[in-house]
């Protein structure tokens, strides 16, 4: 059996990152999602265990000390870790696996797995960053003017990742995610192992075969 595949998707808060990912896991089989630890306080909405596994912060500095994540991050005053466990078991029995991370954290899975692979959502525009901020209605002024600072930051990183995707047209993007997905499911690493037969019966040389 093949390894699953591992996903790290990035991108500045807005961009519409969390909606596309659950569409594209919606409409693609085999494929799940991390459910990262976080020290932040639940939005409106959220579900501890189905968006995030919101902990303390002494609890999250326990995890860290015994290892137990795969990479982590701290993010606006608040900590993020993706279980190490977890994302192992996933993998080995050949479920594609999402990473919803920043930068940072796509830095250090990728360096710690170099067969990940990276995609970076954009807005379209700066413009069209902030009014999606603000339409959402979550945040305050203050996280709003500190997430455009921060977006420039992060998009600089952008071109540290394999595939950068445009979210200014939802299913378009949709689309663009997909075909990534897919296009590494026919790679050799992973496709080669389910046709392991189908191969081994193509390459045989039949030496009782004659021209007609």
């Amino acid at each position: 059996m093949s390894k699953g595949t591992l996903f790290t998707i990035a991108a500045p808060s807005g961009a519409g990152k969390t909606t596309l990912v659950k569409a594209l896991v919606e409409s693609t089989d085999n494929l799940k999602v991390s459910v990262s630890h976080t020290t932040r306080q639940p939005r409106r909405g959220e579900e501890n265990g189905v968006n995030y596994n919101f902990i303390t912060e002494d609890e999250f500095m326990q995890m860290l000390k015994g290892n137990l994540f795969l990479e982590h991050a701290q993010v606006f005053e608040h900590y993020y870790g993706t279980s190490q466990q977890w994302l192992t078991e996933q993998l080995d029995t050949g479920v594609d696996v999402i990473l919803e991370i920043d930068w940072q954290g796509a830095q250090q899975v990728c360096r710690l797995k170099p067969d990940t692979v990276s995609i970076f959502i954009l807005p379209p525009s700066r413009a069209a960053l902030e009014k999606r901020l603000r339409q959402r209605g979550k945040d305050s002024e203050d996280v709003i003017a500190k997430r455009l600072r921060g977006a420039a930051l992060e998009i600089s990183h952008s071109v540290e990742f394999d595939y950068l995707v445009v979210n200014d047209n939802f299913n378009k993007a949709l689309n663009d995610l997909q075909a990534i997905v897919y296009s590494q499911r026919l790679t050799q690493r992973v496709h080669a192992p389910k046709l392991e037969g189908m191969l081994t019966d193509l390459t045989v040389t039949d030496t009782t075969f004659t021209e007609p």
